[in-house]
């Protein structure tokens, strides 16, 4: 255990030296991707963003433009244009075929991409997370922080018969997930979902979800889940923990106990340090929605 502790205290050291290396040293094949553009985003995707910045919008109004499952809150909804994902996936193979250093999205995936290592979290996650997603997350999610998501871990991950094929059961370090299937044709391999992290069950029931390209899913981060083997070809996904430091600093949701804060370059998981004699004298509403 203390050895896995030391591994994960270099993790973060580690990534900055491979962000530098290749901020300075490659040479991208579709820069325009790494900039955030309404023309990327799938018009009904934007029309659900207008719906959530409009006067009186309320979760009701809201279901009404997105697919919604069991009672799990778990939604779909359209994201990007697939000329987009054509053009991102592209992008990440061209990175993967590079000899620039690579770090893995975490002990499950094996392969993938860290957005942040290849410089698109401040032009391109931070964005959509701010402009196009908090309006969704803060009517569907109040209850965990969604009005007020202010840090992020972005990452691709790559499913293919020779590689990793599925994800076993998990919870994520997050408040609200999207996960994206990006596209590349495949068979099989739908995502299941179980409980609550923290309302586990005798006899869990586990609902199985097809990933449609282009398109997102949207849930709790605590929500158990993991994905089926694919049967056939090769599936790339984009994945966005959104954390709110509003409901963490109460509460870490990986161990259910007040954090012990030490410093971290970067977002630090999401978690930020309030000073003892620095408590506010109003309320944070959002973390009490």
């Amino acid at each position: 255990i203390e050895a896995e502790v030391q591994r994960r205290k270099q993790l973060i050291h580690q990534s900055v030296e491979r962000k530098a290396i290749i901020s300075e040293c490659y040479k991208r094949k579709h820069p325009e991707v790494y900039i955030l553009q309404d023309s990327f985003l799938a018009p009904d995707f934007l029309e659900i963003v207008r719906y959530c910045t409009s006067p009186g919008a309320h979760l009701h109004g809201l279901l009404g433009y997105v697919e919604s499952f069991s009672d799990k809150r778990i939604y779909r909804l359209p994201v990007f244009t697939e000329e987009f994902c054509q053009a991102f996936m592209d992008e990440l193979e061209h990175f993967e075929q590079s000899d620039m250093p690579k770090g893995r999205p975490n002990t499950m995936n094996n392969y993938g991409v860290l957005l942040n290592e290849i410089g698109m979290d401040e032009t391109f996650i931070t964005p959509l997370r701010e402009k196009y997603l908090q309006p969704i997350t803060a009517l569907l999610y109040p209850d965990l922080g969604g009005a007020c998501l202010d840090s992020h871990k972005a990452f691709v991950v790559k499913y293919s018969l020779h590689e990793d094929l599925d994800l076993s059961s998990h919870y994520d370090n997050a408040e609200v997930t999207l996960n994206v299937s990006l596209g590349k044709d495949f068979t099989e391999g739908n995502l299941y979902f179980g409980d609550f992290s923290q309302d586990p069950t005798p006899v869990p029931k586990y609902l199985e979800i097809e990933h449609v390209g282009a398109q997102g899913l949207l849930h709790r981060g605590g929500q158990i889940h993991g994905a089926l083997p694919i049967a056939s070809g090769e599936r790339w996904n984009l994945i966005i923990w959104m954390r709110s430091s509003a409901i963490r600093n109460r509460r870490c949701p990986m161990c259910n106990k007040k954090p012990e804060l030490v410093e971290a370059e970067g977002f630090g998981d999401g978690f930020t340090e309030t000073l003892e004699d620095d408590a506010p004298e109003t309320v944070n509403l959002c973390s009490l929605w």
